[in-house]
């Protein structure tokens, strides 16, 4: 097949409004307010040979207007280049911005599009992404988190809890951090001998203990039988992650918030945690993920990505040893595909590419758009 070139890039900035008002730790503590929408940033590309693809981005409360302003002074860079050379094309991008640094808003902004070159490569191969990447499953282990939120009342997450177990989610996880710590462990308790011994779960602090408490609650914790304790730490703290890691028996996992793939191998290094957490679109892309999972597969550490299972998907399934994706049904109105979970797992799909295509309603919430090139 003769080279292509990039005839056209298009981005948008949609806004995807929550169905209720979501609520964890960090709320509670008067740190944030609820969160009633995410914004996300899209990147479709088209070349001259007729190939497309979609990637996209997001950022929850801040920072949405800025990925897109970011991604729209760059984007014209990519036009005429030959989509195939994606890690030439991501550094280039990464010069044209070098002066905003390569972590943090300029590195998520620059995400969309490296996801929309690998969706548009694995389109050309006739092959789901994680075919293309080279995987070790066709599933994946897969938790809810979307029904744990401390919003909802304890009955409110057993009840969400029971249909995500009757949908093929095969575990559970649910926000903990008030400042109520015996509130906390009665929503745990409540949670535990309702869904059984049998299922897997998971608790999240997003961050709200100190040290002190992060180490008493964990202990308290252990008689839950918990698959692991998400953030219970500031997410820049390495060194207490690392102690948790040594002291408690429940494994430690963290790593969502971290926006670089050298921030995330200072938490490799000092060995802070049991289970990592990187997130695509934040650390930049899939080129800097797959960077990110021979790091954290070298250590050997279990990998559950945050966020974004449209993509972290067939990140997962690229993984050495079995993973964890998360499920958040937050997403579903943004794309005309579902993802199909089954006995505890989710299905990889075989459409080509990640296996997904914006919604009209998408388009509908688009709040701003620019193209470049050729139409």
């Amino acid at each position: 097949m003769p080279a292509d070139s990039i005839r056209r890039v298009s981005l948008s900035s949609v806004t995807l409004p929550l169905r209720n008002a979501i609520s964890d730790a960090k709320v509670f503590t008067g740190r944030q307010k609820p969160m009633t929408e995410v914004v996300f940033l899209f990147a479709e590309i088209s070349t001259e040979q007729d190939q497309h693809g979609l990637g996209f981005s997001y950022s929850k409360r801040a920072g949405g207007p800025a990925q897109y302003a970011h991604a729209a002074e760059v984007a014209e860079g990519l036009i005429g280049e030959d989509p195939n050379d994606i890690g030439r094309l991501i550094t280039k991008l990464q010069w044209a911005g070098a002066s905003v640094g390569r972590s943090g808003l300029a590195t998520q902004a620059l995400a969309a599009f490296d996801v929309a070159l690998y969706d548009l490569k694995a389109k050309r191969a006739g092959l789901p992404l994680a075919k293309l990447l080279g995987a070790h499953r066709d599933s994946v282990r897969t938790y809810n988190t979307s029904g744990g939120f401390l919003n909802a009342s304890l009955d409110e997450v057993k009840e969400r809890a029971t249909r995500s177990l009757d949908e093929g989610i095969g575990a559970v996880k649910i926000k903990v951090g008030l400042p109520d710590n015996a509130e906390d462990l009665r929503r745990v308790r409540g949670v535990r001998e309702h869904i059984g011994d049998d299922v897997p779960l998971m608790v999240d602090a997003n961050q709200q203990w100190d040290r002190t408490t992060a180490l008493r609650m964990g202990r308290r914790l252990e008689e839950f039988d918990l698959t692991w304790i998400e953030e219970p730490l500031d997410a820049y703290d390495v060194e207490g992650h690392a102690r948790l890691t040594r002291t408690l028996d429940t494994p430690i996992a963290t790593g969502e918030m971290l926006a670089s793939v050298a921030e995330h191998e200072r938490l490799i290094d000092g060995a802070a945690c049991d289970i990592i957490q990187p997130d695509a679109p934040r650390v930049g892309g899939i080129t800097q993920f797959l960077r990110l999972m021979t790091l954290a597969d070298q250590r050997g550490l279990d990998l559950a990505p945050h966020f974004a299972m449209e993509i972290h998907l067939h990140l997962a399934a690229c993984y050495p040893r079995e993973t964890w994706v998360e499920h958040f049904d937050w997403l579903d109105p943004l794309f005309n595909e579902r993802l199909e979970t089954k006995d505890g797992r989710m299905l990889v799909p075989d459409r080509p590419g990640l296996g997904v295509t914006m919604s009209e309603q998408a388009r509908a919430w688009t709040t701003e758009s620019i193209s470049f090139g050729q139409a």
